[in-house]
């Protein structure tokens, strides 16, 4: 019994070591996103102490666009989509074995010992994602605020009036943006879930499996078919 729960105790570590790791890689990655978002603006620059350029010209754009490629690829990218998708994963198996649980029986369900451990585990695990998903959605803002483009555009229209002699070069400058705003809309990729990897393995997964064990388990306490 004492091996068994050193063994336990040691395995729960290492894996909450390892959500941790990852909790602090999505972390900084929202940091880097927030100081990004606050490039353009020359007094949020100022107040974080980071460098400031506007949108003005071609060559700042193309800084921008590199700039933004380059912060989303730094830092551990598969190992820590390797560990939130096996989180997820572990997730769902949990649920699965849970609600196979109170399909065998939702009256004794409680009465055994393991099953107050999937139901810790499940908690804490459900808990763990949802930080991550929210860190993911905020981060996620942060890069695909194509607010930032359009306060350029304005303020290039407004440099047309004012310089009618570079209207020509501002022209330019504005293509450049609009082709940069419809390039980040399509870059959103389909399988994200708040930034969470999901590959289509992970969906099907969830869609056909998860989803079908609770239809059954709500069709066995309510008493009537239920198709989800």
């Amino acid at each position: 019994a004492a091996i068994n729960f050193l063994e336990r105790l040691c395995l729960t570590w290492m894996f909450f070591f390892m959500m941790c790791v990852a909790e602090k890689t999505y972390k900084q990655r929202f940091l880097f996103a927030k100081l990004f978002s606050h490039i353009t603006s020359a007094r949020k620059a100022r107040k974080y102490e980071i460098p400031h350029f506007r949108l003005k010209k071609v060559e700042n754009i193309k800084i921008w666009l590199s700039l933004r490629s380059y912060l989303k690829r730094r830092g551990p990218q598969r190992s820590v989509d390797v560990v939130v998708s096996s989180i997820f994963l572990l997730a769902l198996s949990i649920a699965f074995i849970c609600c196979a649980q109170v399909l065998k029986g939702h009256k004794t369900f409680l009465n055994a010992a393991y099953n107050w451990e999937f139901l810790i585990w499940e908690a804490a695990l459900l808990l763990f994602l949802l930080r991550l998903a929210s860190l993911g959605s905020e981060t996620n803002k942060k890069y695909s605020n194509i607010s930032i483009l359009l306060t350029e555009q304005i303020n290039l229209y407004l440099k047309m009036e004012k310089k009618p002699n570079k209207k020509e070069q501002l022209s330019l400058v504005n293509n450049v943006l609009k082709l940069s705003t419809k390039l980040l809309k399509e870059l959103d990729t389909p399988f994200r879930l708040y930034g969470l990897t999901m590959n289509p393995l992970i969906y099907n997964i969830t869609r056909v499996v998860i989803l079908s064990a609770v239809s059954g388990v709500i069709s066995d306490l309510l008493g009537f078919n239920i198709r989800v």
